[in-house]
């Protein structure tokens, strides 16, 4: 039985005494002050030098919060995972404190929010439960909180915008909310949570055996072909509806032991459910924040439950023999880079359906650059695996340049008040009566325009259900088979249905939303183009304002994103169509042409980069974590330092060095590589230091380091050294390689560089003057572009090389 106890004072003595034992602290309370954190700071120091895992979340609601909160935090206990919710004007009201001690687990919940006063001498109610099964179900509720892709993390940056936020909300007031020490009080907000993740699904036993589609066929040839060529880890990206899950079983029969690892709980059940019906002689296990069912053969894990260091060392590095990550576009994300860098299986295979933040992700370290397949949605349409579609851009007049973007989305209050008018409801029922078949999923920004538009829609005759966290008028099983028979017209939903959720019946998708993540836009897409009896094509209507990404999510249709297009509406296969009113084509092309698209996205993708780690991020990191395509740098500011330049990210000193050696860093950007030796000669001259990168050198004494740089991983040397003359060099010898490194690299970049670098068949160098104050700043630009260009030729040779085994 659990042991209970209520604390009605001192709560921080409970939680000190706790924190001494604990290998695991989380903490998720709706406001924080800097006099609470300044109490809890001595024992979360003292725990995190002890390595205890420490995750702390807060919210943004009323901004209560006060920054220097949360500046305490970054400042001094910056060991702690802290995010932020942003609440959008939401009610936003938790107080929990969970404390795990070995095997054992303790949960207070109640009324202290993270002030002085809620800690010590309030009049606070708080409940304590050793409870080991309450602690993992509690932990589990925390989670799907603190990675919601409404939170932020807390870092430099993010509360140096926080902080903006905050007065100028505090600005606006009739009272300045100010707290002293001796004033602050335990605020209780009142207002259900809606944060609750809804998790049904319906099992059905089956009946027959499956064999592989033409797609997974495909795939998995693919598959082998790369264990056959020694790769131990691949990515495959398949298009929602052909079966990505069932091709991982499949692929599973190859290995004795199977981690299967998503981040939502509902593609656990599906994922599990399909390899019980390719394997029924093993054993499948659910290891989640309500289940621990660690001992079977197959096991499908929650990220965020598998993140814990206590259930992550439960298990042996090499207990599994494949490892499976489930929409792979997440897997770059520090919830996975612990679980990745952990487990050491046989085979470690990514699949996803949206290849276009994975393209800014970084392939190479978790996949060794290995994309096994891809199929895009447009060639399984072409090939008659994936249904055609009618895609109809309605005009939306909607003003959205007034509604605030918080780095991530727009303020749902804000998007609320334009969105939530009968003029608007009106113009989507019309839309939809237009163009609509027999089923419909319509995707809302919120659950409150869901709520509006489902009532609305009722209002006027039509069956419709709002179906999310909330909804308690119907179950999600029961919603999905009403409008499966075609007893409901439309289900209205946030993001229940982006990932892991199909309906192969439905047959007309209505975007009532900005797009705001061209990622969450392919994935709904997916939703109707599943092959079902009877369907003859999917239609999809699509409201079009001015909102961000308006002009750009055409993208997504585009199967060779290199190739520039003409105007703003992309080609389609020949059984599809796009089919655009003239008002919001012209809406596309006054956006376009009032801005450069490319331009913007990347200022804007480099800004939510930088809110996400807290500092300016490297070339390399814009390249593999920001949400825009990186060779826009070079396309529009001729190199990254001119980037930043441009963008008034520069101090004083920097700015000066950028303008003083602009052509040097234009070189080093724009040289021509066909190879990539110029860059690895580069490479090996920073290695000497800010110092001596300039200094002269000989061919032969780069030789050695040259070899070893592109032999030590296969995928170089496959890349640089295939040719029959490259061959030879596959086994060292000196005198061949300085002989390639004089004939290539260095009299050819010598003539191109319009005398920035020099070499007279003995001695090559940058003939780069640089002063002192300046030689800091210059090494480090030059060192970067130099680690970001020998990355992005790797990548484009390997994705060449791939189209060319198709």
């Amino acid at each position: 039985m659990s042991k209970l106890e209520l604390i009605t004072t001192n709560l921080i003595d409970t939680i000190e005494r706790l924190a001494e034992e604990a290998s695991e602290i989380y903490i998720l309370t709706s406001f924080v002050m800097r006099s609470g954190v300044k109490k809890l700071l001595p024992a979360l120091q003292k725990a995190a030098n002890r390595g205890t895992d420490i995750h702390i979340g807060t919210g943004d609601y009323l901004h209560i919060t006060q920054p220097d909160a949360l500046q305490l935090f970054v400042d001094k206990l910056p060991e702690a995972n802290v995010r932020m919710w942003q609440s959008g004007g939401r009610s936003f009201h938790p107080k929990a404190y969970l404390f795990r001690m070995n095997d054992e687990g303790c949960v207070i919940v109640g009324s202290s929010n993270m002030s002085a006063s809620a800690l010590t001498g309030g009049i606070e109610w708080n409940v304590s439960a050793d409870d080991s099964e309450l602690f993992e179900t509690a932990l589990a509720e925390f989670e799907a909180i603190f990675y919601h892709e409404h939170t932020i993390p807390v870092n430099m940056e993010t509360v140096k915008k926080y902080r903006e936020r905050y007065a100028e909300f505090h600005r606006r007031q009739s009272v300045a909310a100010q707290w002293t020490e001796a004033e602050e009080e335990s605020m209780m907000l009142e207002g259900p949570s809606d944060q609750a993740e809804l998790i049904v699904e319906m099992n059905e036993p089956y009946t027959y055996k499956l064999i592989p589609r033409p797609a997974q066929e495909e795939a998995l040839a693919a598959l082998y072909a790369t264990m056959d060529e020694q790769y131990e880890r691949a990515l495959v990206v398949m298009a929602t509806g052909l079966g990505k899950t069932y091709l991982t079983a499949f692929f599973a029969e190859r290995f004795k032991r199977v981690l299967f690892i998503a981040h939502r709980e509902e593609i656990l059940e599906q994922a599990k459910n399909s390899f019980l019906h390719v394997h029924r002689d093993r054993t499948a296990g659910i290891l989640n924040g309500t289940y621990k069912e660690k001992d079977a053969d197959m096991i499908f894990a929650s990220v965020f439950t598998l993140n814990s260091t206590h259930h992550l060392h439960s298990f042996q590095p090499d207990d599994f023999d494949l490892i499976v990550v489930d929409e792979f576009h997440h897997a770059a994300s520090k919830s996975y880079e612990k679980i990745r860098h952990y487990f050491t299986p046989k085979f470690f295979l990514g699949i996803t359906a949206t290849p276009d933040r994975m393209d800014n992700k970084d392939v190479y370290s978790i996949c060794d650059g290995n994309v096994a397949y891809r199929i895009h949605f447009l060639e399984a349409i072409q090939k008659q695996w994936l249904a055609p579609f009618h895609y109809y851009g309605v005009y939306d007049d909607t003003d959205y340049s007034s509604v605030t973007w918080l780095g991530t989305r727009y303020d749902e209050e804000e998007l609320l008040a334009v969105q939530m008018r009968t003029e608007m409801a009106n113009k989507i029922l019309q839309a939809w009566l237009k163009h609509k078949q027999t089923r419909t999923i319509g995707f809302c920004s919120s659950i409150k325009q869901a709520d509006f538009l489902s009532r609305h829609f009722n209002e006027k005759g039509y069956k419709t259900v709002a179906l999310h966290s909330q909804t308690t008028s119907m179950t999600r099983p029961a919603a999905i088979k009403a409008l499966d028979k075609g007893q409901l017209d439309i289900i209205f939903t946030v993001d229940l249905f982006n990932e892991g959720v199909d309906i192969p019946s439905v047959d007309t998708i209505l975007f009532v939303r900005p797009t705001e993540s061209l990622t969450v836009f392919t994935q709904q897409i997916g939703r109707g183009l599943r092959i079902a009896d009877g369907k003859t094509h999917c239609v999809m209507i699509d409201l079009i304002g001015n909102y961000r990404n308006a002009d750009v999510k055409m993208s997504v249709f585009d199967t060779d994103p290199t190739q520039k297009k003409k105007g703003a509406i992309p080609a389609v296969p020949e059984n599809c169509l796009i089919d655009f009113e003239l008002k919001a084509v012209e809406l596309l092309t006054e956006m376009s042409r009032k801005r450069n698209p490319r331009k913007e996205q990347i200022r804007f993708a480099y800004e939510d980069l930088k809110l996400e780690l807290g500092r300016r991020p490297t070339y390399l990191e814009f390249h593999l974590k920001a949400n825009a395509d990186s060779k826009a740098i070079k396309d529009v500011h001729n190199s990254y330092p001119g980037f930043l330049y441009n963008i008034g990210e520069l101090n004083e000193q920097e700015a000066v060095a950028f303008r003083n050696h602009e052509n040097w860093f234009t070189e080093v950007e724009k040289t021509g590589m066909n190879k990539s030796y110029k860059m690895v000669v580069l490479k090996y001259m920073l290695e000497r230091g800010a110092d001596h990168w300039t200094k002269p050198v000989k061919p032969i004494e780069i030789a050695p380091f040259f070899h070893d740089y592109l032999t030590s991983k296969e995928y170089r040397k496959r890349i640089n050294f295939s040719d029959k003359q490259g061959k030879k060099l596959w086994q060292y010898d000196e005198k061949a390689v300085a002989k390639l490194i004089a004939d290539m690299p260095m009299t050819m970049w010598s003539g191109s560089s319009n005398g920035l670098v020099m070499f007279d068949g003995e001695l090559f160098k940058v003939d780069v003057n640089i002063e002192e104050r300046e030689k800091e700043i210059i090494f480090e630009w030059t060192k970067e572009i130099c680690k970001y260009r020998l990355h992005w030729h790797f990548e484009r040779k390997a994705k060449n090389l791939e189209k060319l085994n198709d």
